[in-house]
């Protein structure tokens, strides 16, 4: 892939920081600056390096989110292929509705066409409408990224920062642990509401939505 793309390996990790600050994913960003690939190989060759041994499942989360009421759905940067694989490791393949992937956001795979992805407003938007949520401010979004939390907050969603107690810009809750939903957020158990939410989360370990 590096040959591919003409890129010097020594320049490579700071131009993916730096890209994935600017545009969400080094991907968007090399297609912005024009380069040209196959978004498949690219998937592959990135994603084949990851040491997916290292996740291990995650029975305390998984009985949370089986016990919420709710739809939840997974929206994510990864393809699906990534997503799958991570929930299974993690053994949440069967806790989401669906999954809001790149190629959900982007079903064209002309190698020149833009990408689509977090934390862009844009699609943001997109995924609301493809989750089919008629009210965003019923739905709470899950992340563990500040930019994704604000563009998320643009867009009516209710979000929730993950990895911090600490609030940060549109954040209505922060949680240091997502084990900690329950006692953050008790009114997601609470069927006797008139109103109830419905979780939409990212991918982070794990990310989402989850919508009302």
């Amino acid at each position: 892939m590096l040959n591919q793309l003409e890129i010097e390996e020594s320049e490579v990790p700071k131009m993916c920081l730096d890209l994935y600050k600017e545009y969400g994913t080094t991907m968007a960003g090399l297609k912005v600056l024009g380069y040209e690939f196959d978004n498949d190989e690219f998937h592959e060759y990135v994603h084949g390096r990851l040491p997916y041994e290292k996740l291990k499942p995650d029975p305390v989360l998984r009985n949370l989110l089986l016990s919420m009421p709710q739809r939840k759905i997974i929206f994510t940067n990864a393809d699906k292929a990534h997503a799958t694989r991570a929930l299974n490791r993690l053994g949440l393949e069967d806790c989401f509705e669906g999954i809001i992937c790149f190629e959900t956001l982007n079903p064209c795979s002309d190698s020149k066409t833009h990408i689509l992805c977090k934390p862009s407003v844009e699609a943001f938007e997109a995924a609301i409408r493809i989750a089919d949520i008629v009210d965003p401010r019923k739905t709470i979004f899950f992340d563990d990224s500040i930019r994704n939390i604000a563009s998320a907050k643009a867009t009516g969603l209710k979000t929730v920062f993950v990895g911090n107690s600490v609030l940060v810009p549109g954040a209505d809750y922060a949680l240091s642990s997502i084990h900690n939903i329950k006692e953050a957020i008790p009114d997601l158990w609470e069927d006797n509401k008139d109103e109830k939410l419905e979780p939409l989360v990212q991918q982070a370990a794990v990310a989402g939505m989850v919508h009302a």
